[in-house]
């Protein structure tokens, strides 16, 4: 089936990229706040909770001295007592000492009146001894001493408890809210992995309502058949409400895709001559992104001078993935790592942190040549005036080359503690992505070849060949070649079908 492509050059807006970027940060602002008030919010129920504990400490404090002060009331009305009781035999004594002259107490009655005052004064010394004992065992002091020190021991243990509460609740803020957390060599063997490797081939794509369905779908489906040739993924629409999923195994592609059926869709202008036109700005807002990206990564590690072409690979990065691990987290992770390993053996950790940033950058060039990702990272970094220890650190992480400085184990050290944690990599997305590079790369080694794009999982591909390098005769001639080469030199499940495009353009302009 023949597509029609009419490139038009319009005027670039980067107003999308501005308004995404101010929406991450107040996202990321809000996010901050939340996390912040959640701490606050947490911090202060245990502060209440502290507080009425004291409360509750006190209270009893309270009826411990409400006790105290009962029981010595008691000891004061029994002295009191005997002091009555004392005074009245000394005025019994008086009286019998004035009535000695003529009265003449029975001797029986006085000694009944002698025993009862020597058991009572004996009681009541027992009495008073044995409260004067108990209130020895609360410490050796007096009541009110005692009661103050008892008081002032339970506060100090309720406030030592309270300072150990916040403090844990300070560490714990501190914790999260850090970027960058300082980490030792076995903290960050033992760590788990910071980020689980998903499987990143779909994308889904969010509309307002299905009536949108049939606009991108377009005219006898002309519209979503020159999207896909345009990105060169595939665009799923089926019953799933206000959703349209675009599959493809490149990340990029798909960012692609979706950032233009989202500029199109707001637009509502959608056919394929807009869609070829918007499709193109969106390709450059992409690469204006990735070196922004690139800019924005090297900053927050701290590292500087470094050339803008490597700048701009390391802002690639965030759109490739090794064995299902983002590369470029991993790359951050892995520099993070390098840095706090160099610092505990007295090596430069800037230089480290250099290195772990870089180890992967033979992984995302843009010729993609045969060598080894490991020395084609090297030969870029030798390209672009990397110190010699950094060039040999990167290029020696696999062992391609000889080791010959300090940086170079602990960079091959830090890459394995990345990426060797339970979740961190998936082998089989990996050769899932390599088989579907090499079906494109096996096509456009023909003569004549334009664009090509494997999608359905690897199931299709599809060739676009030039119309001034080719003629319609040729082109079934070149599908069976094609499908000939792949049955021969790979290996695949199921069946894959090769769709060879040749489209003729005539363009003109009134004026």
């Amino acid at each position: 089936m023949l597509l029609v492509y009419i490139p038009r050059q319009r005027e670039h807006a980067k107003a999308q990229a501005a308004g995404i970027l101010s929406e991450a940060e107040r996202e990321a602002e809000v996010l901050k706040q939340k996390k912040l008030l959640e701490v606050k919010e947490k911090f202060l129920q245990l502060k209440g909770e502290l507080e009425q504990q004291v409360a509750q400490r006190n209270e009893k404090l309270k009826q411990i001295e409400n006790k105290l002060k009962g029981r010595e009331q008691s000891l004061n009305q029994r002295q009191s007592d005997l002091e009555k009781r004392n005074s009245e035999i000394d005025v019994l004594k008086e009286k019998l000492a004035l009535q000695s002259e003529g009265i003449e107490l029975k001797k029986e009655e006085y000694e009944v009146k002698k025993v009862e005052y020597e058991q009572k004064k004996q009681e009541l010394e027992e009495l008073r001894r044995s409260e004067q004992q108990r209130l020895e065992q609360l410490g050796g002091l007096s009541a009110g001493e005692a009661r103050e020190r008892l008081i002032e021991s339970l506060r100090a243990e309720a406030k030592d408890q309270a300072q150990v509460y916040i403090n844990e609740i300070v560490e714990e803020a501190k914790m999260t809210a850090s970027k960058e957390a300082k980490k030792i060599v076995i903290q960050s063997i033992q760590r788990v992995a910071t980020e689980t490797a998903i499987e990143n081939s779909v994308t889904v794509f969010h509309i307002d309502s299905d009536e949108i369905k049939g606009r991108i779908i377009g005219r006898e489906g002309r519209n979503i058949r020159a999207l896909e040739a345009a990105t060169g993924i595939e665009i799923i629409v089926d019953d799933t409400p206000e959703a349209i999923v675009l599959s493809s195994f490149d990340p990029v592609r798909r960012e692609v895709a979706r950032l233009a059926l989202h500029q199109l869709v707001q637009d509502g202008r959608i056919h394929p001559a807009r869609i070829e036109e918007v499709v193109s700005k969106v390709r450059k807002q992409i690469e204006e992104e990735i070196i922004e990206t690139g800019k924005r990564t090297v900053i927050d590690l701290g590292i500087h001078g470094m050339h803008p072409e490597l700048i701009r690979l390391i802002g690639k990065m965030k759109y490739r993935s090794s064995y299902g691990q983002n590369l470029l987290q991993h790359s951050r992770e892995t520099a993070n790592l390098c840095a706090v390993m160099a610092s505990e053996l007295g090596l430069n950790p800037k230089h480290a942190k250099r290195a772990g940033l870089l180890h992967d950058i033979g992984k995302v060039p843009d010729d993609e040549p045969e060598l080894p990702h490991a020395l084609l990272g090297m030969k870029l970094c030798e390209k672009y005036k990397e110190k010699l220890n950094i060039c040999n650190a990167v290029g020696a992480h696999h062992d391609e080359v000889e080791m010959e400085s300090l940086i170079a184990p602990i960079v091959q050290v830090c890459d394995a503690i990345s990426g060797a944690r339970p979740g961190a990599r998936r082998e089989i997305v990996e050769a899932y992505i390599k088989r579907l590079n090499d079906l494109e790369t096996l096509a456009a080694s023909y003569p004549g070849v334009v664009k090509t794009y494997a999608i359905q999982a690897g199931r299709e591909l599809r060739v676009i060949v030039g119309a001034e390098n080719t003629d319609d005769s040729t082109i079934a001639t070149l599908s069976e070649e094609i499908a000939r080469r792949i049955q021969d030199e790979m290996t695949y499940p199921g069946q894959v079908k090769i769709t060879v495009i040749r489209e003729t353009r005539s363009v003109s302009y009134a004026k």
